[in-house]
């Protein structure tokens, strides 16, 4: 998470009163003892603005005439305020907007309502045999492409005699013909052709006819139709269902367990059926997380990590750069601390050489922020080489090492820039792409910085030449930057694809919420989202509640990403991600530090499947904050992982033995 919103409602109050202290101002008769912030309406639709008023009144009631220092808004992916108290909404939700009058804060909510659906994603024709009945898939969405579940969709027949719509969608035929359906929702329609047909299938059969699974396993039905001549056809669509709690199968045919028991497995086209069976063992890969040896933090909080060769780099959330010699990973040795103008030292890693690494930066007090690069050819001592800031001054929080590119989010604007850095004492950018989004708007931050509100990109990953982009609450987009499949090139980023989600139905009100996350691994990109309250304060001793699931979006065709399956922790928020060898490896925040088996195909929730491999609880009751777990990241090396926690530093860990029935990883384990 971005510094603005790792510390807001902190940093606003201690910019406001500075700033109160340092400008002339027509100082209160009397102390400000409290701030009404209002509004002429108490509800708005996303892409509005309105204008809200403060008032600053003493103990005694009366109103001062004192004027707001800074105005803000939280989250900051809900809406946003200018210096004159106008705000600007861009995703729904709850809004919080405060002002700061004389060092005091008062607040105001408004109910952000979604926009309105302009379309709906409809197959635009479709077969269904007498007596068969088939639910075309149908996807309300806002103008920006955001899908709405939230709403409901109108279906009507124009010749129900022979096609007729149920208030779910279910068409059934009646009798051969032609129909047209239409599904309505607000401000949009669309409309499936539906032809009726006699159903030409005589018999009808499903392979494989039986089939032993362990959970989480896909298993890939099929069925197989014959007409009166025993000829093969593929009229009418299948309908696929699976008897017994527990499992799912999708149109498709794709089928997996989330426990273990026997399935009927059937399969229907009109009055024609068929039936399969499967057996479903647990999947039992549960191992224990035996830890090595650690490099504890306690006075300030770790970020990032980066392993190169025998030595770990570990940024932080202060203005330092550690380094550590793992020769000895039961004992790793800190053989250097490098200090950098930073509130947060936050990506880092190094080329593939480990010759030169790559430092993010964000709340820098020359408001010069952007990128630092270090010669690390001594990994034990890393020495500053040069920075870049010209275009990045706002603050970065991820940047990706390909090559001599740099491929890095712009917090100030929410775009990428690709620098290229063959000249390490003289980079340059070579590149900028951003999604493009009406609503945002431009406005002046209580640091006085121009930042672009309602757009935010928060991950890059660059992998075959393609570009993976998790960016917030647009989803994740994807560029070529040299595959060839658009013709493009770190110098020349093109679009490929996009896939949305919908955070707010997702998550609800009060929460920071986006695609945080990214990682690209055989046919799937893992996005993991990132789930704060609206306002919190990431240096504070006291618990700060998370949530955010893992996407699992199949990209085995480039242009049409879709997700099938995902993993979620219920008592926890996902962070950072490392997939390698079918091991899914990450930091689970309050959930600490996961291993997860990602063999084979992936579809359904993950988690409920019993595909954790471990599980290892980071709380240190030396930490910073005392026994809590706030597990950032993980990364593999060699038959070893390191994972990374912002309150306590460092944790080394191997996959031991299967972990026997009852028994609890712990510290120190």
């Amino acid at each position: 998470m971005k510094l603005k919103a790792l510390c807001v409602l902190a940093i606003i109050t201690t910019t406001a009163v500075a700033q109160q202290q340092s400008e002339p101002v027509k100082p209160a008769p009397v102390p400000v003892k409290t701030v009404e912030v209002t509004s002429a309406v108490a509800e708005v639709e996303v892409g509005q603005q309105v204008k809200m008023t403060a008032v600053a009144k003493d103990e005694s009631g009366k109103t001062l005439d004192v004027k707001p220092a800074i105005w803000f808004a939280a989250p900051f992916d809900v809406a946003s305020a200018d210096n004159e108290g106008t705000v600007s909404f861009f995703n729904p939700g709850e809004a919080q907007v405060g002002a700061v009058v004389a060092g005091k804060v008062g607040f105001a909510r408004i109910k952000v309502k979604p926009a309105a659906v302009t379309g709906i994603d409809l197959p635009a024709k479709s077969q269904v045999v007498v007596g068969g009945a088939m639910r075309p898939n149908a996807t309300a969405h806002t103008s920006m492409g955001n899908p709405r579940a939230d709403v409901a969709i109108r279906w009507t027949s124009d010749n129900p005699a022979v096609a007729s719509v149920d208030a779910a969608g279910m068409i059934v035929g009646s009798k051969q013909g032609k129909a047209n359906v239409t599904a309505t929702c607000e401000k949009a329609s669309a409309t499936i052709a539906v032809e009726v047909i006699a159903n030409p299938i005589k018999s009808l059969s499903v392979e494989p006819r039986s089939a032993n699974a362990r959970t989480g396993d896909v298993i890939r039905f099929s069925a197989r139709a014959t007409d009166g001549s025993g000829k093969a056809t593929g009229s009418g669509d299948v309908r696929w269902a699976v008897g017994g709690e527990g499992a799912m199968i999708e149109p498709d045919g794709a089928f997996v367990a989330e426990r273990p028991g026997a399935y009927v497995v059937s399969a229907s086209v009109g009055d024609r059926q068929a039936l399969a069976s499967v057996v479903v063992t647990p999947r039992n890969v549960e191992r224990e997380l035996v830890v090595v040896g650690r490099a504890p933090i306690k006075d300030f909080q770790a970020a990032e990590q980066w392993i190169i060769g025998n030595f770990v780099y570990v940024s932080t959330v202060s203005d330092k750069l550690l380094t550590y010699d793992i020769s000895d990973p039961a004992h790793p040795k800190l053989t250097d601390t490098v200090k950098v103008d930073a509130r947060i030292t936050n990506d880092v890693s190094t080329t593939a050489d480990g010759k030169i690494a790559v430092l993010s930066r964000e709340g820098a007090s020359n408001r010069k922020n952007g990128i630092v690069f270090f010669d690390t050819s001594d990994p034990a001592h890393p020495k500053v080489i040069s920075e870049y800031t010209a275009t990045v001054t706002g603050g970065v929080h991820s940047a990706f090492v390909d090559s001599h590119y740099v491929y890095l989010t712009d917090d100030a604007t929410g775009s990428m820039r690709v620098i290229d850095f063959q000249d390490v004492k003289n980079p340059k950018e070579v590149a900028r792409w951003q999604v493009e989004n009406p609503l945002a708007r431009t406005v002046t931050e209580p640091t006085g910085e121009q930042v672009t509100a309602g757009r935010y990109l928060h991950d890059v990953q660059v992998k075959d030449g393609l570009a993976y982009l998790a960016y917030w609450r647009d989803g994740l987009v994807i560029l070529d930057v040299g595959s060839g499949i658009k013709g493009g090139s770190p110098e020349k980023p093109q679009f490929v694809s996009q896939y949305r989600m919908n955070y707010h139905e997702l998550y609800g009100d009060g929460w920071l919420a986006g695609a945080h996350a990214i990682f690209r691994y055989k046919n799937y990109v893992f996005v993991g989202d990132e789930v704060f309250p609206s306002f919190f304060d990431i240096q504070s001793k006291k618990r700060i509640p998370v949530r955010g699931i893992v996407h699992v979006i199949d990209v085995t065709d480039i242009y049409h990403p879709k997700e099938v399956a995902n993993y979620s922790v219920p008592e926890g928020g996902s962070h950072n991600i490392w997939v390698k060898d079918d091991v899914l490896s990450m930091g689970y925040y309050s959930g600490g530090a996961r291993v997860v088996d990602v063999s084979g195909e992936l579809r359904g929730d993950l988690y409920r499947q019993g595909r954790e491999i471990g599980r290892l609880w980071t709380g240190d009751p030396e930490g910073f904050r005392s026994n809590m777990p706030f597990t950032w990241g993980a990364q593999p090396h060699g038959d070893l992982i390191f994972f990374n926690d912002i309150n306590s530093g460092l944790w080394i860990v191997r996959i031991g033995k299967p972990k026997q029935k009852g028994s609890t990883t712990a510290p120190g384990d």
